[in-house]
């Protein structure tokens, strides 16, 4: 594809250099090479600047996207430069022997650049996507599936482009194309001591690969996993990135998700149930938290109205088992609201009903 590109490129500036030659041989032969030379840098300015403006004005409406497509500007200038430079060695200088190095240099130069541009143009491509999602903030499940998704394939995408210009760069040296016609009779060996190498890097790109496309966690969930909770950050071709509460950091293979069990608490929908669990006394006023707990889930935005209500789960011991279900938009709002309840309740119990609190035990010493 790069190569391609390459070539096509050339034929494209070809002719335009040839009409340049064409008003310059006149010139003294000494300068004629460098008069062309710095003509085609200068067109290579001018056609990059032109092409900025263009792009800048087509999207002046949408600047997220506007400013990703600025950096394109220089893969785009470095391109035109190196294409217009080896096109003008190649005419005017062809003769010299130095000339072929400087002729693979700029090839080189050229095919990284072009790489540089194509992957620059796959994250503009993502952001041209997912724009249209971002404005839908009655779906953000649907966003954020989105992000995983595209994300990914950009990726993979990158990598492509990477391992092409790569393989076009060698390709260009007549030394590495023989080494590797030799090398081709024991492909079939080279292949399975390769895939035996990286079985398990393998495994856990086509289970990153899985992860995205079965819809199994996305970008934003919150998950359970190794008795922690968090959110997913990151979904890479290989791992994926879980923050933790306290801010850390879990690094999992992509293979965990896909052979191990674990809780998805935004599966299909953000909105989550949870519950407050009070150990009170026998003498516990029910009734008057069950009315106090009404009052502060309506006085609170992190209650979404779905589910409130206080009831006496168990009684053994002495102890009232009170447990309060309610529920919230998402992990996060049922956390805030579980600290709030819990905080108010034992606040005004320990005021105004001190004797319906549970004693603390001190080993050696009798419950009063």
């Amino acid at each position: 594809m790069l190569l391609f590109a390459t070539g096509t490129l050339d034929n494209t500036l070809d002719s335009t250099v040839d009409g340049v030659l064409e008003n310059t041989n006149a010139l003294p032969e000494p300068i004629r090479p460098w008069i062309v030379i710095a003509l085609g840098l200068l067109a290579a300015a001018v056609i990059a600047i032109v092409v900025s403006f263009v792009v800048a004005r087509a999207l002046s409406n949408k600047p997220e996207i506007a400013k990703d497509a600025a950096r394109a500007r220089m893969p785009l200038w470095w391109a035109l430069n190196f294409a217009f430079t080896k096109i003008a060695i190649g005419l005017t200088l062809r003769d010299n022997e130095w000339v072929r190095l400087w002729q693979f240099l700029l090839l080189l130069g050229l095919v990284l650049s072009i790489a540089w541009l194509v992957t620059v143009l796959l994250g503009l491509l993502e952001d041209m996507v997912l724009a249209k999602y971002r404005n839908d903030l009655d779906n953000p499940r649907r966003l954020a599936k989105m992000e995983t998704q595209v994300g990914l394939l950009r990726r993979v995408a990158t990598v492509v482009v990477m391992v092409l210009a790569v393989a076009g760069t060698l390709l260009t040296i007549p030394e590495v194309r023989a080494l590797g016609a030799g090398l081709l009779a024991s492909a079939g060996l080279i292949s399975v001591v390769a895939a035996l190498a990286v079985q398990s890097s393998l495994a856990n790109v086509f289970a990153g690969l899985q992860i995205a496309f079965t819809d199994a966690i996305r970008v934003n969930d919150t998950v359970v996993v190794e008795t922690q909770r968090g959110n997913i950050e990151e979904i890479t071709l290989t791992y994926v990135v879980v923050v933790l509460l306290d801010g850390r950091r879990m690094i999992i293979p992509s293979t965990y998700f896909t052979t191990t069990p674990f809780e998805n608490w935004s599966r299909r929908t953000t909105e989550i149930n949870g519950s407050v669990l009070l150990d009170l006394g026998w003498n516990a006023p029910i009734e008057h938290l069950r009315a106090r707990t009404e009052q502060l889930l309506a006085s609170t935005d992190l209650w979404d109205g779905r589910v409130g209500s206080l009831n006496v789960t168990d009684a053994i011991g002495g102890i009232l088992k009170v447990t309060i279900a309610v529920s919230a938009r998402n992990p996060g709002d049922l956390y805030d609201l579980k600290n709030y309840l819990r905080e108010n309740l034992i606040a005004e119990l320990h005021q105004d009903y001190p004797d319906v609190l549970p004693q603390p035990m001190v080993p050696g010493v009798p419950a009063v």
